[in-house]
């Protein structure tokens, strides 16, 4: 039972540091506009007394902006790709409030709505997709190398077959 609570202890501090990293790596990004994904991180273990497991949860989208997407002109060899549906204009609308930008006509000058905003934004990322930020996944693999020897081994761990499962 002592083993367990080691194997408890250690999972939740790699759990909490992936965590916290990929914060900090979403706000050095700087996406981390509204601070919902910021906020919807989170990990959860459970250790039993011949296995364990280990779960991390975000908002849907941050697979997105973790990994990519391609769009149609630009491709980043991500694994998602725009190709007949752009994204969500009212997202864009709400991005740009939150970081207080307030739109102009490139030509006149003249202010558009945040409305008129987030359908050219769509467009733009349709267009040339979303880069990989990799916040999660590099914070993922640098935690996962600080895991104890003793863990990796008694359970055989290997790195990719560990995120594909977390994720």
């Amino acid at each position: 039972m002592r083993n367990n609570i080691n194997l408890k202890k250690s999972l939740d501090k790699f759990g909490k540091a992936v965590v916290q990293q990929s914060r900090t790596r979403l706000s050095k990004q700087k996406k981390n506009a509204t601070k919902d994904l910021y906020n919807s991180l989170s990990y959860e273990t459970k250790v039993s007394k011949n296995s364990f497991e280990m779960s991390f949860s975000m908002e849907d989208y941050g697979e997105y902006i973790d990994k990519g997407v391609n769009g149609i002109n630009k491709k980043y060899n991500a694994p998602f790709s725009y190709t007949t549906k752009a994204p969500p204009p009212n997202v864009f609308k709400k991005w740009s409030k939150a970081r207080g930008i307030i739109p102009r006509d490139k030509t006149t000058g003249k202010f558009i709505t945040h409305e008129a905003f987030g359908f050219i934004m769509s467009r733009h990322i349709f267009r040339n997709g979303q880069k990989p930020t990799n916040f999660f996944t590099k914070s993922f693999e640098q935690q996962f190398q600080k895991l104890p020897d003793e863990i990796v081994k008694a359970f055989g761990l290997d790195l990719d077959d560990f995120l594909d499962f977390t994720t």
